[in-house]
């Protein structure tokens, strides 16, 4: 099993979103890439912290490859916005692909210019590549949020799924 880090918003969404991916294993919402240990969901929620809001995803590479995480990841986020997604704004909603190896690095750094030399968009691609750091997981009852209360999530889902329509059809 490998691990990789996706920040993409408003992480009950990213996470319902890989959950629907076949070879996931384990997906934990947290906080990645910050100054302070431990980190609260308040104190991320304030832009105090520098962490993102952000999906650890195990997954099984013989069934879904690193390459295939990113190729989706690109579909389920605005990548040329850098002051959050969709309903959810500031820093600790931006987007960014954090990197465990530099086998990732490449990777993401190769996908991220496919998609910028793809013409799909008219703004340029904002997301950063990022190493690592240590992901905190977020509180229990952000765990899996999406199966425990759906109908919190209906207006980012609604606002989600018409950028994805209108931008990968």
């Amino acid at each position: 099993m490998e691990k990789a880090i996706f920040a993409g918003g408003c992480f009950w969404c990213t996470t319902k979103k890989f959950d629907e991916l076949p070879g996931i294993i384990e997906l934990k919402s947290g906080y990645v890439g910050g100054h302070v240990q431990n980190p609260t969901y308040e104190q991320v929620k304030k832009g105090e912290t520098g962490h993102y809001e952000a999906t650890e995803v195990t997954y099984d590479p013989a069934l879904f490859s690193y390459e295939d995480l990113l190729e989706f990841y690109w579909q389920i986020i605005d990548p040329t916005d850098a002051f959050g997604q969709f309903q959810d704004r500031g820093a600790s909603y931006r987007t960014a692909i954090f990197y465990g190896s530099e086998a990732q690095k490449k990777a993401a750094e190769k996908s991220k210019a496919a998609l910028a030399a793809s013409g799909r968009f008219n703004k340029p691609i904002v997301t950063e590549i990022l190493p690592a750091t240590i992901f905190y997981n977020a509180e229990d009852y952000h765990q899996m949020f999406h199966l425990k209360d759906a109908s919190r999530m209906v207006e980012e889902e609604i606002l989600r799924d018409a950028f994805i329509e209108e931008n990968w059809k």
